[in-house]
């Protein structure tokens, strides 16, 4: 294989439009298995063990009184999850399916959508109870905002009111959003939700706040990403048992005839075993829809969240403190963020949650990283975290989610320091988004110093000297075997947090580059500072027709990727897993990506014949107008049969442009000068 940089002057145009449009995406790195290839492999043990999956103690614990009363509290947003897919409308007639006994009712508030598959007036919002003698209307009240904290105190005091029970269970169900963007997005009100302030507040108002007692046996999210350290800190004191999903929950929720019939079955279980139930029928109802592959829904125990948060702020603390004396520990965390599960894609094609596994994280960060905390929180995750169910993608997912910033959005930023002002994170992304911190920052810091050190208190408190400006343009080494390396050194690898590869057709008759996307298929050396392409000619293709891909998740035996299609006509993300065992990739299916306001889309398409897919690429059309950017637009045209396949199919006979990009502490791209070489019949060819 032969390669040859390209002309500079050719190039530099598109270098700059490329870093214009690149926002920073996330990618976790692959780990090598080939031993040829180890010295390239940035990989270093770490001495933290995340949580175990032994979960059978759940089944121990004392249960209640089997004659105790239950009353679950459905607060039922359907938004366009209703209006579109009727998917509200299911979920009651899942909860039909199982005859209930005298001591377990439902009590359930039906609002925010625009129309309703069931008999529900979508002007109103509806209440109904069901119980042993079946589904009652209980009253229409006038139309309100589910968004709206108000209408959340309102319908809980009504349940206190006129349905009170021994354990009482409340619901959410709806989109979720994660730690900063919230819950329950009621389409007839601009998509307004509830902050997690918003919750904190209505539960401090409406009911008694005890860690001892508290109100509700369990506090659950039917929504996408509400299982975050966050949230668990919003209920803590109001709930026993907390159930939530770290990742995209799938449009069919929980699975309410299983888990109701589960509490008939048993109605003298406890909090975490009707969580357990939760789980594991929310589980199977996903396997037999075929949408199992990268779920995670989690049960909390409450009791032991105080030691967590603790340990979790414990873990600012030394973060924050650790970036103080040395700027570049933002390099070497950022690696270990971009490393670790992630929810939500967070990837410019879907959106940012910038929700990163809080138990992923530290393992990644290490003894190393976190030398004082890490091992206490991992334990105290342990702990709290009492069962989950995960799909073989997120098989490292540890049951609770963290804040990293990873698209660094000051926007976001200020939703995540209001939930809590005196977060230490609050200051340590502060530092990492602004480059420097506040007075108010400083005195905070001030403040720990002597809890973790003697030395003196700060060395530096600005980014901007770890900062590299001369990585544009950085000029590549080429080696006898055509292989295209970046040569660092290990100063400058150290203050990165990414190093990742473009690839991109060029026609060189009509000077237009069509990008193909963005990978970590290289060797690394973070020690040396040494990065090596490993272009092997090939591509992610959807029935011969060529696609712009990026890698956003990794397991053992799996990867995940985001393919950006129009999907009749519609912009979509395509999932695409592809399994190393039997080296096949599979269409897992088409989703929205997240809205501005952080509103998830959890109706994960299945692709079926007739429909019509047109991938989306970057297109530069003329290389020599400065002025002019990418422009996305669909090449190819597929027509969707029983047949259709997602595959690696070699590249057509052509001109390709390869070249590396780095990603800073900052969030800055900077890319390397390109190379460009020449595929013909299967060969690589050098371009002098």
């Amino acid at each position: 294989m032969k390669k040859t940089r390209i002309w500079p002057f050719i190039l530099v145009g598109a270098v700059i439009l490329i870093i214009k449009l690149t926002l920073v995406a996330i990618v976790i790195l692959v780990l090598l298995d080939d031993d040829a290839y180890e010295d390239y492999v940035d990989y270093k043990p770490v001495d933290f063990d995340l949580p175990r999956r032994d979960y059978s103690g759940i089944d121990l614990l004392p249960g209640y009184d089997p004659n105790d009363t239950w009353a679950i509290y459905l607060y039922l947003c359907g938004s366009d999850l209703e209006t579109e897919w009727g998917l509200a409308t299911e979920d009651i007639y899942e909860m039909l399916e199982v005859q209930l006994p005298d001591n377990i009712i439902v009590v359930i508030e039906a609002g925010g959508a625009l129309e309703w598959e069931y008999d529900i007036d979508p002007d109103t919002n509806s209440r109904f109870l069901y119980d042993k003698d079946g589904f009652h209307f209980i009253e229409k009240i006038p139309s309100a905002n589910m968004g709206d904290p108000k209408a959340l105190e309102a319908f809980l005091r009504f349940c206190n009111d006129n349905y009170p029970a021994d354990h009482k269970v409340l619901i959410f169900w709806n989109h979720g959003g994660g730690s900063v963007a919230g819950v329950m997005y009621d389409e007839r009100y601009d998509l307004d939700a509830l902050s997690l302030p918003d919750i904190r507040r209505v539960l401090e108002t409406v009911v008694p706040y005890s860690k001892e007692d508290p109100f509700y046996e369990m506090i659950a999210f039917d929504a996408c990403f509400m299982a975050t350290i966050d949230m668990a800190e919003v209920v803590n004191g109001f709930t026993r048992y907390m159930v939530a999903s770290q990742e995209w929950a799938p449009g069919l929720g929980f699975d309410y005839t299983g888990f109701l019939q589960a509490l008939v079955d048993n109605p003298g279980m406890n909090g975490a075993q009707l969580g357990k139930a939760i789980c594991d029928t929310y589980y199977l109802a996903c396997a037999a829809e075929e949408v199992e592959e990268d779920i995670t829904l989690s049960v909390i125990d409450m009791s032991r969240v105080d030691a967590l948060i603790e340990a979790y702020h414990n873990i600012g603390m030394e973060s924050l403190f650790l970036a103080c004396e040395d700027p570049s520990f933002f390099s070497r965390f950022g690696r270990a963020a971009r490393k670790s599960v992630s929810y939500g894609g967070n990837n410019f094609w879907d959106g940012y949650t910038n929700m990163v596994d809080l138990g992923d994280l530290v393992w990644h960060a290490g003894s190393a990283l976190l030398p004082n905390y890490g091992r206490a929180l991992i334990d105290a995750l342990d702990e709290a975290v009492v069962y989950m169910v995960n799909g073989p993608l997120h098989y490292r997912a540890s049951g609770l989610s963290c804040y990293y910033s990873f698209n660094r959005d000051e926007e976001d930023f200020l939703g995540f320091i209001s939930l809590n002002y005196d977060n230490p994170f609050r200051w340590l992304y502060e530092y990492k988004i602004t480059g420097e911190l506040s007075e108010e920052g400083i005195r905070y810091v001030l403040a720990l110093a002597e809890e973790f050190t003697q030395q003196p208190v700060i060395s530096t408190t600005d980014l901007s000297g770890i900062l590299d400006t001369g990585l544009d343009d950085f000029p590549l080494i080429l080696r006898d075997d055509g292989t295209a390396v970046l040569e660092l050194g290990p100063v400058r690898a150290d203050n990165l947090i990414g190093v990742y590869c473009y690839v991109a057709f060029y026609d060189d008759e009509d000077e237009t580059i069509i990008m193909l996307g963005r990978d970590n298929d290289l060797y690394e050396d973070w020690d040396k500072g040494i990065f090596t392409d490993n272009f092997r000619g090939v591509w992610g293709s959807i029935d011969g027709v060529f696609v712009y891909m990026e890698l956003i998740s990794e397991a053992d035996d799996m990867q995940l990727y985001t393919i950006p299609v129009l999907l009749n006509g519609d912009e979509f993300s395509l999932s695409v897993s592809y399994a190393y065992d039997t080296e096949e990739y599979t269409i897992l299916g088409a989703r929205r990506g997240i809205e501005d306001n952080g509103m998830s889309d959890r109706v994960l398409r299945q692709l079926k014949p007739g429909d019509i897919i047109e991938p989306l690429h970057y297109v530069l059309f003329d290389m020599d107008d400065d002025d002019e950017d990418f422009t996305v637009m669909g090449i190819g045209r597929i027509t969707v049969t029983a047949n259709t396949r997602f595959e690696e199919a070699d590249l057509d006979d052509g001109y390709y442009i390869f070249m590396f990009e780095m990603v800073d502490v900052l969030n800055e791209s900077f890319f390397s000068e390109a190379v460009l070489f020449l595929l013909e019949d299967g060969d690589i060819y050098l371009m002098e």
